[in-house]
Parts: structure tokens; sequence; C-alpha cells
């Protein structure tokens, strides 16, 4: 979407204004003075042949030309995506004991772990990355940082835990991300959230509280509801249904900026991944178009002298 910095140069569109209406009154004029000749003979040949609607072309472009002359004077921007040349971005993994359901083969929790890996391999090395894992706690297991073959390490050191602290979760990931010092004269690298979760939160504080901390600090939390509603596991030696919890997993997502998913499968999961790594690091920055409204000036400037000489004897002056 384009906006303009400096609106107040609209007034340059005055005098074009003038002009055209100053334009549309000469030409009702003239016609109004070829009525008064009694000899249409006589007119038809004074008038040149074969014009007709091409007389107002020439003129047409021009006006064009200097609107948008005028309006480059009013600094037109647009924000555009561009990739960023660092980021943050922490992975947190739930390790409920939901996590061993084996609707997901061989189990959730190996998918995950081999899909993050693959994730991790993905990012550019310029990236930070961290991983916290959680369950009736959440910890940060490997701080935000760009040695990928320890996070990789710890990925696959995961273990089982009893409970579901979702809402933990994001405020140790936060936690992790106030930790990474910005370089000096810059601002702190954009930050997201990757959190993936199979279940409802038994334990910790609310998921909506964790929302509006993420949103206030600006980090976008993307969730992944990962597993299918026919999951079960053994507790205590009784099967246990463990389905996904979608809903909580949304909002979350819905209100911090960040992105939802669902995932029933590794391959799902592995395409989930692959589309996060797309839309991570992406910053909006202003593009000045100023010189692309000159350049339609001058090709319409040009365009209008073109048909004036092309149609009449003179420029559209």
């Amino acid at each position: 979407m384009i906006y303009f910095l400096e609106p107040a140069w609209f007034l340059a569109l005055t005098p074009v204004l003038v002009l055209a209406a100053a334009y549309v009154w000469r030409q009702r004029r003239r016609a109004a003075t070829a009525i008064r000749f009694s000899n249409l003979d006589l007119l038809k040949t004074l008038a040149p042949k074969g014009i007709g609607w091409r007389r107002y072309l020439a003129a047409g472009t021009f006006l064009a030309g200097l609107v948008a002359l005028a309006a480059g004077l009013a600094k037109p921007s647009a924000q555009m995506q561009v990739p960023s040349e660092r980021a943050t971005v922490i992975l947190a993994i739930d390790v409920s004991l939901s996590m061993q359901a084996a609707d997901v083969a061989p189990t959730r929790l190996q998918a995950a772990q081999e899909a993050a890996k693959h994730f991790i391999n993905d990012l550019p090395r310029s990236y930070n990355v961290g991983l916290v894992s959680f369950a009736r706690t959440a910890q940060v297991l490997v701080p935000p940082t760009k040695d990928r073959p320890a996070a990789i390490e710890a990925i696959g050191s995961l273990e089982l835990a009893e409970a579901t602290a979702t809402g933990e979760a994001v405020f140790t990931a936060l936690d992790a991300i106030r930790s990474v010092p910005s370089d000096t004269g810059q601002e702190p690298p954009p930050a997201r959230i990757l959190l993936l979760s199979d279940g409802y939160r038994t334990f910790g504080r609310p998921v909506e509280d964790a929302a509006a901390a993420a949103a206030e600090a600006g980090v976008p939390v993307s969730t992944v509801a990962f597993g299918t509603d026919q999951g079960v596991v053994d507790i205590s030696g009784q099967l246990q249904r463990v389905p996904v919890d979608r809903q909580a997993l949304a909002d979350l997502a819905e209100r911090t900026g960040g992105y939802f998913y669902e995932a029933a499968s590794a391959e799902e999961l592995k395409r989930v991944y692959r589309d996060m790594g797309s839309s991570l690091g992406m910053r909006e920055v202003p593009v000045d178009l100023t010189r692309w409204f000159a350049a339609a000036a001058l090709l319409l400037t040009l365009l209008a002298g073109a048909f004036s000489l092309l149609w009449t004897p003179h420029l559209p002056l």
C-alpha cells in the first residue's frame, strides 16, 4: 500500500486542476464558436480529418504527467518486506507425557524431534536459535545461539515429564529473547517463538497471560497443534485419550500476531516447519517511490509530446 510522507505537497495539484479546467473551458468555447459557421462544407475542409477523440489524448496524457509529478513531491512510499540479516528464533517443544502417543509414527515426540532438527539446519546461519522444553515447568535447554550442533544435540536429548505448562513456555522463551545482546547502535534483532504442543494446559500461568506478555513485547508466537484426536497413551497401566487443544493454540497465535498450524503426521510437521522458516526474519521497511513517480511523469510527458506532434503541428503547451 502506498502512502505519502508529505501530503501537504498535494497542494501542487491546484494549478494542474486549474489548467485542466481551462482546457475544458477552451474546448467548449471552441465548439460553440464552430457552430456559428453556417457553411458546413467549408467547416469540414478547415477541420483536421480523422483526429476525433485523439485530439484530447495529448492534452490528457500531459495533464496525467503533471499529476504524477505533483504526487511525487508528496514523497510516496510503501512498506515492503525484506529478509532480515539477523533474527532470534526460540523453539518451544512440549515434552508432556501425551507426546509419547503413537498416532504420529513413531511417536509424537520423536517426529517432533526429527522435524525440529531439519528446521534448525535450514535456518540462516546468521540467526540465533534457542530451545525451550516444557511439561510441568519450562526450561531453557539452549539459550539463543548460532551454535547449531548444540541445539540439535539438545533436541535429541528431550525427555518426557508430567503436566503441560504452555503459558510458562511462552514466558520462559520471552526471557531467553531478552538475554540476546543488541549490537552497538542497532535495535534488538526481530524475534519469534515457535511453539509445538499437543495437549491442554494443565499447569502454570494461563495461556492468555502469556499471549498478552508476548504481544506487549512485540514477539509473535506461531503455534503447531501436533497429533490427532485418536491419540492415546498408557499412564499407570491405563489408556487415556490425548486429543489436541487446537483452540487454545490458535488463540495464542492470533493474539500475538503469529501463525497457527495443524500437523497430524511427521511429513505434515516438516512442511509446517518449512512454511515457518520462509516467514521468519522478515521485516517491513519503507521504500521511497519518488523516482518511480518522477519516471512516470517523464514518460507521460514524452508521450504527450509524441501524440501532439503525430496528430497536430505543435506540442501540448
